[in-house]
C-alpha cells in the first residue's frame, strides 16, 4: 500500500509472484507503475507490505537490496558534458568499484555490451535518445544485478532503437535474474516477456502469460469496419474493445462470447492489445 501526502492512493494492495526472466508491468500513465518501481528500488517508503527475494525483504533491507539491484528510472539524467566512458566510470565508483584498472575493464565491457564502444569518448549531450537509454542500461548492469528494474525504457524511441533495447533486455534476463519492465507499450510485453501483469488505479487487474491471455480470447474477437454514426450505439449495447478511425469509417473490435455478434463482423486473431483493453476498460 502507498498513499502520497496529497491523499492520492497510488498502490492498493499489490500482490505478485515473479519468476526469473523478463516480467512486464503494463498499464496506462498514472496507473501506479512508477510508484511500484520506486518502492522496489528503495526510493520510496510504503505504508505497509513486503517484497521478498531470496529471503531479503526488498523494502526494509535497503542496503542488501541495493547490492542486488540495477535500476533505470523513467527520467534518467545524464551529465551532458561527460563522455560515455566518464559517466560509466562515475557510476562504477558509486557502486563500490574502487580500483581504477577494474573500472576501466568494466567500462570497456559495458560499452561493448550496449554497442557503444566507438562512442566511448563522445560527450553525452550529443547522444540520441536511444543511445542515452543504452548508457542507462549499461549503468544499471554494473554489479551483475539479480533484480534489474527498467521504467518505460522504450518510450519515445524509433523502431530501430526500440529493437536494440529489446535485445539488451532479453540478454540481461538469466536463470537467476529478474528483469522487471514497466511500460505502457503493449508490443514491449508481447515481444519480450514470458509473464506480465496489467495495472490500473494502483491495482493489479490481471497477471498471466501472453500465451494464456491469447488462448483465453481465441474465437471471441470480432472486427468490422462501420460508418462512424453506428459506433456510438454499438458501444452502448455491445462489448466494444477498441475503435480506430479508417477514413470516413471506423474499425471496431468486439468481444463476443456467443459467436458472431452481428453483420458485418468477422472473426479475427486475438492480440495482447485486446487483452489489455479488456482489462483496463473492464469490457
Amino acid at each position: 500500500m502507498k498513499t502520497y501526502s496529497s491523499g492520492v492512493q497510488a498502490l492498493k494492495g499489490i500482490s505478485l509472484e515473479i519468476q526469473p526472466g523478463l516480467f512486464g508491468l503494463l498499464g496506462p500513465n498514472g496507473a501506479g507503475k512508477t510508484t511500484l518501481m520506486k518502492v522496489l528500488a528503495t526510493l520510496l517508503e510504503t505504508d505497509s507490505g513486503s517484497a521478498q527475494m531470496d529471503g531479503v525483504d526488498l523494502i526494509t533491507a535497503k542496503a542488501a537490496t541495493r547490492k542486488k539491484l540495477g535500476y533505470l528510472p523513467q527520467d534518467f539524467g545524464l551529465y551532458p558534458t561527460l563522455t560515455a566512458a566518464q559517466m560509466l566510470d562515475y557510476f562504477a565508483k558509486l557502486k563500490g568499484v574502487t580500483n581504477k584498472k577494474e573500472r576501466r575493464s568494466l567500462v570497456d565491457a559495458l560499452l561493448e555490451r550496449v554497442n557503444l564502444s566507438a562512442e566511448r569518448n563522445r560527450r553525452l549531450g550529443g547522444f540520441s535518445g536511444g543511445m542515452r537509454q543504452r548508457v542507462g542500461i549499461a549503468q544499471a548492469l554494473i554489479g551483475n544485478p539479480q533484480l534489474l528494474i527498467v521504467d518505460e525504457p522504450t518510450a519515445g524511441l524509433d523502431p530501430e532503437e526500440r529493437s536494440r533495447l529489446h535485445n539488451l533486455l532479453a540478454e540481461s534476463a538469466g536463470e537467476n535474474t529478474v528483469v522487471l519492465l514497466s511500460t505502457h507499450i503493449v508490443s514491449d510485453v508481447s515481444n519480450l516477456c514470458s509473464n506480465f501483469a496489467v495495472i490500473r488505479g494502483g491495482r493489479i487487474l490481471t497477471a498471466t502469460s501472453p500465451e494464456t491471455a491469447l488462448a483465453e480470447l481465441e474465437g471471441r474477437i470480432w472486427e468490422a469496419t462501420l460508418p462512424r454514426e453506428q459506433v456510438a450505439g454499438l458501444k452502448a449495447s455491445s462489448k466494444v474493445i477498441s475503435t480506430q478511425m479508417a477514413g470516413a469509417r471506423t474499425r471496431v473490435r468486439m468481444l463476443s462470447q456467443n459467436g458472431k455478434p452481428a453483420e458485418p463482423f468477422v472473426p479475427v486473431t486475438a492480440t495482447l492489445e485486446d487483452h489489455y483493453f479488456i482489462a483496463v476498460n473492464q469490457v
